[in-house]
């Protein structure tokens, strides 16, 4: 320790640093002020905070010092030595804070550090200490932790705060944390001292922004909720009980509401023993104090040992007692007296000295009825107390101050033991102790609380004046209740109280310097910079009027100081019995005691904010407040700050002792009212000789400043620019309050102005607020970084953070004055400024910041265009401030960066407003020819009415006058003009030829006209002016471009007028050239619109369209493509009529593939087609479902009618195929019956035979002849019966099998619209004929377009996308190395339909379903499904050697490379060292899977007997055991099972086991049913051999190979025991889908041996 008090005198600076500099002195006043000393370090000081006899001192590097009397260390250390805090070396420490006897610390990391008088608990439960310990001698942390989460978490600091018995932290959050003793914790508990930091709820919720803390009572900066929260502000969510929530209310709602002014002051918990007793009372929380203190009033009072350490007193002994008197009044001995008692003082004054006032008016008659019989009150508060009140004897009144401090509202819960400390160990010398004891053998000297009575019946009171409708809290006869509120204070007598030489002390803590750091500056949510919507609050005690509150009770919560909400206040300090805050217009309100005129004014009351008396041109930016002292740091007259003192002056040494030995003997009142003391701030004349102040602490009797010198102009800049901000600011705020807001105000301001400048005055109003709003935030902003201009970098100024929005403002705000200038608002303006302030025209003189004399409107307008001054100021600052850096450094780069914005935006500004003056001129000029073209934004930019410029090939008499504004040209011709909008307006000067004309053309988007200038420079002088206006319109800088190429492709919006198809139309969107092109919006008043793209003036590419339909009422929709101004392409037409087509147009009609949906299932007629148009209307094939009916035609059309060969089929299983005619069926066909009924014949009509034909039956009889009739209604027959012989049936059968599909539309003809269409959105006109890059182009162009146009792709949708963007190889050989590169493409391609083959499939898909789904679910169409798979891969087999011409013809081969080995492939059948492709294997697996549900119905519909038979061999088999099954089918005894594994054991298999055998093969081929492909189901079958080969092996020795008539048997057993449903249809489909290359390899001899086995297992005899 030694060590480290040594090291301040080694780092004593020979050369002293020249920032954070610390000057400290006593406070005595400017009169006779002790001279300033100077701290000499070797670091700069960043921060310094004093409290009653010490003080700190941050420096540079995080260190920390001491100074003054460190009474928990037993040293007194000179200001001129301070002593190194060693053991907070290594923790970084960035604030310091000192209370009235502790000190604080807050590392970076949010950590604090405390040390100090630890009597109250303000300390906390430090780790290096136990509770109990009075002292805490080196800084120790002190941990704040947040229980309410889970797990609870360490809550980082950011602030700190202390008073003489409490500490308060502001957290990261800002939250506010609190320990220590007494009602100014803001806590709800009555446990005293606090030991661990806790919330304090009252403000959870809230966004505290800074903190202080006075002797007894805290202050808290809060932002304001949002004005619609104001009427709902929500209480802790958590609440204790008996707190009472507090409801922050407007002044209007004020008459009937209850707020803090009306709850109880001591408003604790209370205990449930109490709760019943008070239940029928409103204040419960109130009386809950007298329980917990009665016990510890009967105990014996303790002394304190020399050293200030307590004999025997325990932690707990401080909770419950109340001390009044806060700084050591002397005791006086107390009576037994009833709670009624009337006392009749003499000599009574007010507490600010004004003449005395009769006591006891008030009392009976403001007495509360809710409480009417006052002896039932007393009793209770007996049975409370556990004895009767005591009230003290009134001896000695000779200090008229003295009675309302005994009477104050201090009855908080007392914070330390009843124990009273020497006087020698707090070294006081003003006062002595003799007295302090007097009282003992009487009540001790805990209070007994007759104050608490009197608050009680205040409150009261109050809140019966609120639920009577009168405003307790309002503040306009605050004087009358002031004086009230006394008369009814002395109608009580004093309170006793314990007294201590260091509370006989007047004493201060200075509030720490909240919004001194970055971190808890006060900062907007939003935009960063500090909020000016604030509020203060107050708790604590209150008996000075500290609290603001209009009265002098305490606060155990905290509550809104309404009289300063809306002040903007940006920073409060809290003295030991004062208050003051600071607003943003540089003004200080100030509170509480002013016994030394501490508070800058001699205004009554002291119980509320009120203005400090200023000088004129002093602008206050800092404040703090000490004992009984105030200093202000103010911007004066120069850049340099200026010192302002608040306090007594010094005063002669026989003075002092005179009223020392007069407070022997009185009642001491604290402070003790000075003899000589200021009535306003008065200057410090030493200030100029410290450099230029950042900052002022105060405490105690002390004061301390922190200073710069000006180093390379660097400090000075930066005061300048805050300092002149700062007065713009009050300016501001003075224009608005002086001027704007009586004339916005004033009722007669509509009929003056006229209704358009009565708007614009509003909006200049507004834009005016907005720019106000701006200043101030930015000035206070500037505030904070003076505060801390040694750890803030320059870059972080919001000048050059928030450029943007600097900028934004002032363009609004001079676009606003400008508007209201060109529309002649001013001189109505003046008129009205004249009628409104009438006598007070020294107002416009006092705001007018220019030398001219105020006279007439033109000062005005000056008056509202000073504001942009201001931008020259920030740029010549900027650059000031760049001057002090290297032209390298980033600070150089951004402080010139902003100089040149600002300087820009000042330049452009001023061009604005010349414009503005130009154009107001303009329109008096030519008032009444072109009136209705005034507009409050319109421009003149230059006019022709010299003539100029006229139209070419004018006539010799006509009259063309031009006017360009700055957002169209108008062409006046006598008395008409046309208006063409500058956006939709294209310059191009003409060449100059040998006509000699100086031409320029201009072309519009429904006409184009030619202008001639009368000289050369004449025209570069228009055209400058036209393409400068177009720059600025077009969004650019306004400085032009170079002709001819100005804004050729632009965004923009018109209205057409002339005629043609977008008459009337409004478009909005891309122009190229005087047309329409790119993407937009048109929209016909007849409610059309077109959204999408265009193209050279008309719609092309895709779009989306509504167009009306009248007699339905409902609109046409369309979306998809168009070109040249009609839909073409692909897209969906949703009619008003509920039709939908979705499919292919051109030039606005049907035409190609596409499906019509008529109608829904719930209406009459409902009917879906989908096959193949021209110019509108169904022809080539299509497939139609009339639902409504139950048919389903498949066949041609032409020009809408059926006519063609066609198959139609019925939901009640007739089948027909043959030719229709007109519509309907004509000529030969053949119809089929469910029941296998045949008739094969001529056909006149639908279901209508007429003709020859043969009637074959379900049992082979024959009819043949004429027949007549309709099919269900009955036929008439002429013919001949014929019954074959049974030899012939099954060749008769047969027969007639193979007679279906003769009149049917072949596979290879049907759907040829999709493949067209897919070719045509590869590019290619007809199918192969195209180039192939164009293809792939268009393949990826088409993907690009679809992922711009579906932004609610999922990820793995774009993924796939990204990669089909990428064109593959495509134009290389193929060889087994990239074969499967071209398969993975075409999997990929296929899974989107935004892929072109994707389309085709999802297509192909679409028109399969649609024709064998349904009523096509009939086994009849099996054939011609089957067909209809192969064609399409037929047709997608060429579009894919189309975009891949390396791939060889269908059954071609691919080389595997050199370098590769033979290798099989599943899709591929090996031959040797060559691959095999075929269009099923390669497309099969792309088309089949979708496919697969139609197609595998049909094949169950077809094999439905036969499967029937197998299904029932199937179970009468499986019933037998594994042994006899296998004896039964005939397999060898060699190759059965003996063994058989069940969960990894092994078991003998026994004659009566089933299902026990060939488990895995079985298994395996039971997945057959799983796959969809010919090839996949080929897969499973060849595994079921691997693994009936695995299993058998083991039985057998050596090499074995298997013959058909031992695999037979095995493979029969293995088909049996799989029981594969539709085994017949998985047969029959892999037969006829299956590769031919595999049909005679080991893979076709595998499905030849199962479609054995299933053929046995049907024809297996039953019997």
């Amino acid at each position: 320790m030694e060590n480290i008090e040594e090291s301040p005198a080694d780092e004593r600076a020979q050369t002293p640093p020249e920032r954070g500099l610390l000057h400290i002195w006593q406070s005595a006043g400017p009169s006779a002020q002790l001279p300033p000393e100077r701290v000499l370090l070797s670091r700069p000081v960043l921060q310094t905070a004093l409290g009653e006899h010490h003080g700190l001192l941050l420096t540079q590097g995080g260190l920390v010092y001491s100074f003054g009397e460190l009474l928990w260390r037993d040293v007194s250390v000179p200001v001129s030595t301070p002593l190194l805090e060693g053991s907070l070396l290594g923790k970084t420490v960035v604030h310091v804070a000192a209370g009235g006897f502790h000190c604080g610390a807050l590392s970076e990391q949010g950590n604090i550090f405390m040390w100090g008088e630890n009597t109250a608990g303000q300390c906390g439960l430090t780790e290096k200490g136990r509770a109990a310990n009075i002292t805490v001698s080196e800084p120790s942390p002190v941990s704040v932790v947040d229980n309410d989460v889970v797990p609870p978490a360490a809550v980082r600091v950011v602030d700190l705060a202390f008073g003489r018995e409490h500490s308060l932290a502001l957290s990261a959050q800002n939250e506010l944390w609190a320990w220590g003793s007494g009602c100014q914790l803001g806590l709800v508990t009555s446990a005293f001292p606090v030991w661990r930091p806790q919330k304090v709820e009252h403000l959870a919720g809230r966004h505290v922004i800074q903190v202080s803390c006075g002797a007894y009572h805290s202050l808290a900066l809060v932002r304001s909720l949002p004005p619609k929260n104001y009427n709902t502000q929500n209480p802790p969510e958590k609440r204790e009980r008996g707190q009472s929530p507090h409801y922050s209310v407007t002044e209007k709602e004020e008459s009937f509401t209850v707020d803090g002014g009306h709850y109880c002051p001591l408003g604790v918990e209370l205990t449930e023993v109490m709760t019943e007793e008070l239940s029928q009372h409103w204040l419960m929380p109130i009386f809950c104090l007298f329980s917990q203190s009665s016990q510890k009033r009967r105990g014996p009072r303790r002394r304190l040992q020399p050293g200030g350490r307590s004999a025997g007193s325990s932690p707990g002994s401080a909770a419950g007692s109340c001390p009044y008197s806060e700084d050591g009044k002397t005791n006086t001995k107390q009576k037994n007296l009833p709670v009624g008692t009337r006392l009749e003082p003499d000599g009574l004054t007010e507490t600010d000295g004004s003449p005395k006032s009769h006591p006891l008016s008030g009392w009976r008659s403001n007495k509360n009825s809710a409480l009417s019989d006052e002896r039932e009150l007393q009793n209770l508060l007996q049975k409370l107390s556990g004895h009767s009140l005591e009230t003290p004897d009134i001896s000695g009144l000779g200090d008229t101050d003295s009675l309302s401090s005994y009477t104050s509202d201090d009855s908080c819960v007392s914070s330390t033991p009843s124990t009273d400390r020497l006087t020698s160990s707090y070294k006081e010398e003003s006062l002595i102790t003799s007295q302090t004891n007097k009282n003992s053998g009487l009540s001790v000297s805990y209070s007994s609380s007759p104050v608490c009575l009197e608050d009680v019946r205040l409150s009261l009171e109050a809140e019966k004046r609120a639920l009577q409708g009168q405003k307790s809290s309002s503040l306009t006869n605050i004087n009358q209740r002031g004086k009230a509120s006394t008369n009814r204070r002395r109608s009580l007598p004093g309170t006793p109280t314990r007294g201590s030489p260091r509370q006989r002390r007047s004493c201060a803590s200075r509030p720490s310097s909240a919004g001194r750091m970055h971190s808890a500056a006060p900062k907007e949510a939003g935009d960063g910079l500090p909020s000016l919507d604030t509020e203060v609050w107050s708790w604590g005690r209150g008996s000075e009027g500290q609290l603001g509150h209009g009265d002098q009770l305490a606060r155990l919560q905290p509550l809104c100081i309404k009289s300063l909400k809306g002040e903007e206040v940006i920073q409060v300090a809290a003295g030991s019995h004062h208050s003051l805050a600071l607003t943003a217009h540089c003004q200080v309100y100030s509170w509480g005691s002013n016994m030394c005129g501490q508070l800058g004014h001699v205004n009554s009351p002291v119980t509320v904010p009120q203005q400090a008396k200023l000088s004129d041109g002093l602008r206050v930016w800092d404040v703090s407040a000490g004992q009984s002292h105030s200093l202000l740091l103010a911007d004066g007259d120069c850049v340099q700050p200026v010192l302002l003192y608040c306090g007594q002056q010094q005063e002669p040494t026989s003075a002092q002792s005179e009223r020392s030995h007069r407070g022997q003997r009185s009642h001491h009142r604290s402070p003790n009212r000075a003899e000589s003391y200021t009535v306003r701030p008065t200057l410090l004349p030493f200030c100029m000789e410290m450099g230029y102040v950042s900052s002022v602490c105060s405490g105690g009797q002390s004061c301390a400043v922190l200073a710069d010198h000006n180093i390379m102009g660097f400090i000075s800049a930066i005061h300048e620019l805050a300092s002149r901000e700062r007065q713009f600011y009050c300016w501001l705020s003075s224009m608005r309050k002086l001027l704007l807001t009586p004339l916005r105000n004033r009722e007669s301001a509509s009929s003056l102005l006229g209704e358009p400048c009565t708007h614009l005055f509003f909006s200049l109003c507004e834009s005016f607020a907005r720019l106000s709003a701006l200043i101030g935030r930015h000035s206070t902003s500037l505030t904070y970084f003076l505060h801390d201009v040694q750890g803030c970098d320059v870059t972080s100024l919001p000048l050059l953070t928030h450029t943007e929005h600097f900028l934004d403002i002032y363009k609004e705000y001079c676009s606003s004055v400008g508007n209201f200038q060109v529309m002649g608002g001013f001189q109505p303006l003046y008129k009205l400024s004249l009628e409104c302030l009438g006598s007070q025209q020294t107002v416009l003189a006092q705001l007018c910041v220019s030398d001219q004399a105020v006279s007439g409107d033109v000062d005005l307008v000056s008056l509202l265009y000073w504001p942009l001054q201001q931008l020259h100021q920030y740029s010549r600052v900027l650059l000031k401030l760049a001057a002090c850096y290297d032209v390298l450094t980033t600070e150089y780069q951004s402080l010139h960066q902003g100089c040149s914005q600002y300087e820009s935006l000042s330049s452009s500004l001023l061009r604005r407003k010349k414009e503005a003056e130009n154009t107001f001129h303009f329109w008096k000029t030519h008032s009444g020819k072109t009136e209705d073209l005034r507009l409050a934004q319109r421009r003149v930019v230059c006019e022709s009415s010299n003539r100029s410029l006229t139209l070419q090939n004018a006539g010799r008499f006509s009259n063309h006058w031009f006017i360009l504004f700055n957002d169209a040209l108008v062409h006046t011709q006598f008395s008409t003009h046309h208006v063409y909008p500058l956006t939709c307006l294209w310059v191009k000067p003409v060449t100059e030829d040998s006509s000699g004309l100086y031409a320029i053309k201009i072309t519009c988007p429904e006409e184009s006209f030619t202008v001639v200038a009368s000289t050369p420079q004449e025209k570069n002088k228009w055209l400058r002016s036209l393409n400068q206006a177009l720059d600025q319109v077009l969004g650019g800088g306004g400085q032009g471009s170079s002709p001819g190429v100005m804004g050729m492709s632009r965004t923009a919006s018109y209205t057409f007028t002339g005629e043609g198809r977008f008459k009337d139309a409004q478009y909005t969107g891309g122009w190229l050239a005087g047309r329409v092109h790119g993407r937009g919006t048109m929209k016909w008043p007849d409610g059309r619109t077109y959204v999408g793209n265009f193209k050279n003036g008309v719609e092309d590419g895709y779009g989306e369209s509504v167009i009306p339909n009248k007699v339905l009422a409902k609109p046409d929709s369309y979306q998809g493509h168009w070109k040249d101004g009609k839909i073409h392409g692909f897209g969906k037409y949703k009619y008003a009529s509920g039709e939908v087509y979705e499919g292919c147009f051109s030039d606005g009609q049907r035409h190609g593939y596409g499906m019509l949906s008529s109608g829904k299932l719930a209406k009459k007629s409902s009917s879906v087609f989908i096959g193949h148009w021209v110019h509108d209307k169904k022809t080539g094939y299509g497939v139609y479902d009339d639902i409504t009916r139950g048919e389903k035609y498949m066949g041609l059309w032409l020009d809408e009618q059926r006519h063609g060969t066609a198959v139609v089929v019925t939901q009640y299983g007739v089948y027909y195929e043959g030719t229709f005619k007109d519509n309907k069926m004509s000529g030969p066909g053949l119809l089929v019956s469910d029941d296998d009924t045949a008739f094969h014949g001529e056909f006149s009509d639908d279901w209508t035979v007429n003709g020859k034909g043969v009637l074959t039956l379900a049992n082979g009889d024959c009819l043949e002849g004429l027949f007549n009739g309709e099919w269900s209604a009955g036929l008439k027959v002429v013919g001949t019966y014929t019954k074959p012989v049974a030899e012939e049936l099954e060749h008769k059968d047969r027969n007639s099998l193979l007679r279906l599909g003769q009149y049917v539309v072949p596979a290879g003809q049907r759907w040829l619209c999709v493949f067209d269409e897919c070719w045509s959105r590869l590019g290619c006109d007809t199918a192969g004929k195209g180039e192939r890059t164009i293809a792939w182009e268009n393949i990826a162009v088409s993907i690009t377009s679809a992922r711009r146009h579906s932004p609610d792709l999922t990820r793995s949708q774009t993924k796939v996308l990204e990669s089909l963007e990428l064109i593959p190889q495509h134009g290389v050989p193929v060889t087994t190395a990239n074969y499967d590169n071209i398969r993975r493409y075409l999997t990929k391609a296929c899974e989107t339909p935004l892929h072109p083959l994707g389309w085709l499939v999802e297509t192909l898909v679409t028109v399969y379903r649609m024709t064998y789904v349904g009523v096509g679910s009939n086994r009849r169409l099996l054939r011609q499904a089957v067909l209809e798979v192969q064609g399409y891969l037929i047709h997608f087999f060429s579009i894919v050697r189309f975009l891949f011409p390396g791939l060889p013809d269908d059954g071609g081969i691919i080389p595997e490379p050199p370098a590769s080995k033979g290798r099989h492939d599943s899709n591929t059948a090996e031959q040797g060292s060559v691959l095999v492709v075929c269009c099923s294997s390669l497309l099969l697996p792309l088309l089949l899977p979708r496919l697969y549900p139609p197609l595998f119905t049909l094949y169950c519909l077809q094999e439905e007997q036969e499967e029937a038979q197998y299904w029932d061999r199937i179970l009468r088999l499986n019933k037998q055991p594994d042994q006899s099954l296998l004896s039964f089918l005939g397999v060898q005894e060699k190759f059965w099972p003996v063994w058989m594994s069940i969960l990894g054991e092994k078991k003998q298999i026994v004659s009566s086991s089933k299902d026990a055998c060939f488990v895995s093969a079985v298994e395996t081929l039971q997945q057959i049913s799983t796959t969809f492909t010919p090839s996949d189901k080929l897969l499973v079958i060849q595994k079921t051999f691997e693994e009936l080969t695995q299993e058998i092996k083991p039985m057998l020795h050596g090499d074995f190979l298997w013959c058909m008539d031992d695999l037979l048997p095995l493979f029969l057993y293995l088909v049996l025991r799989a029981r594969i449903r539709n085994l017949g249809a998985e047969v029959n489909m892999i037969e006829d889908l299956m590769d031919p290359n595999v049909q005679h390899g080991e893979l076709g001899l595998m499905f030849t041996t199962l479609k054995a086995c299933y053929i046995q297992i049907q024809q297996e005899s039953t019997t």
